[in-house]
């Protein structure tokens, strides 16, 4: 069975689970079958992270040793994003930060502080510019202010980047910037006007996001973390077409609560008891007594 009838059995099957009667996949493909579009799969796919779950699939597995600790992480990503944005400026080369990464400069600035990645990116030409002069580099990042800091990270371009449209789906990140201390990386995708006679003036990236080069032009110069960075233009437009208004205005999300005076994202502290919790007995194992409403009744008339 040739790889593309496999994946639209896979396709077809999951599509009925989640519409219909639930489904397995071994109930159409064989187990055999399966594993060999896996494989395929990894084959295809040039990026590799440790795994598939929330965690693990942030890192990049040639670097990976263990999940790191919020602490960890949140120094990582600051460190990682500067080096980055500091290398391109010096290089002269355009980018600019987007998604998550940009709905955090939004509210402060800063990281949103339950990422565990960042995402820029780069116009077709400052790509192919990184493929050709930068690729498979590692730039070490030492920053004077802060003696103890000594990072390095691998700039690494997929090969198929020089393919502007989805494709397989395997392969739509078309560059990082990974920590090699630990796998932690920034997401850079290539923007491209693929389709100008229909679409002119729209350029789109692999993960179907599309962008008016009037929103993305002229960029905006402001700062993320404390240095130099580049903002789309209609950066607003850009953020509520692609998390909603409400993205802009809450202010609880993934057990942080947004401060408005020290403008900052403060992660919930969980407040310990004081005494040990009494411990819980089951319903079925409660001693009965009268329903609440009859006793309130009770007490009216009687007492």
């Amino acid at each position: 069975m040739r790889l593309s009838s496999l994946w639209a059995v896979c396709a077809s099957c999951l599509l009925v689970r989640c519409i219909a009667a639930p489904v397995l996949i071994e109930e159409i493909a064989s187990v055999e079958e399966i594993e060999l579009v896996e494989k395929e799969a990894q084959l295809l796919k040039y990026f590799h992270e440790p795994g598939y779950d929330i965690l693990r699939r942030h890192y990049d597995s040639r670097y990976f040793k263990d999940i790191v600790s919020y602490e960890e992480r949140s120094v990582t990503l600051h460190h990682m994003i500067r080096a980055y944005l500091l290398f391109f400026r010096d290089r002269g080369l355009e980018t600019w930060i987007a998604h998550g990464t940009l709905l955090g400069w939004w509210w402060n600035g800063n990281i949103l502080p339950w990422d565990w990645d960042l995402d820029t990116q780069v116009s077709g030409a400052t790509l192919e510019y990184m493929a050709i002069n930068l690729n498979n580099t590692i730039h070490k990042y030492e920053p004077k202010e802060e003696e103890d800091v000594k990072r390095s990270y691998l700039l690494d371009v997929n090969p198929a980047y020089v393919e502007r449209d989805r494709g397989d789906g395997f392969n739509i990140i078309d560059a990082r910037w990974i920590d090699t201390s630990n796998g932690l990386y920034i997401d850079i995708t290539g923007l491209s006007e693929t389709n100008p006679s229909e679409e002119p003036g729209v350029w789109i990236c692999k993960n179907y996001h599309h962008y008016s080069i009037k929103d993305l032009y002229p960029m905006r110069e402001s700062s993320y973390v404390g240095v130099p960075a580049k903002i789309p233009y209609a950066y607003d437009r850009i953020l509520t077409a692609e998390y909603g208004s409400q993205a802009l205005v809450v202010t609880e999300y993934m057990n942080h609560t947004w401060n408005p005076f020290s403008k900052a994202w403060v992660k919930e502290q969980r407040v310990m008891p004081t005494e040990p919790p009494l411990p819980h007995v089951p319903v079925a194992l409660q001693p009965r007594s009268t329903a609440p409403g009859l006793r309130n009744i009770w007490r009216v008339l009687f007492e």
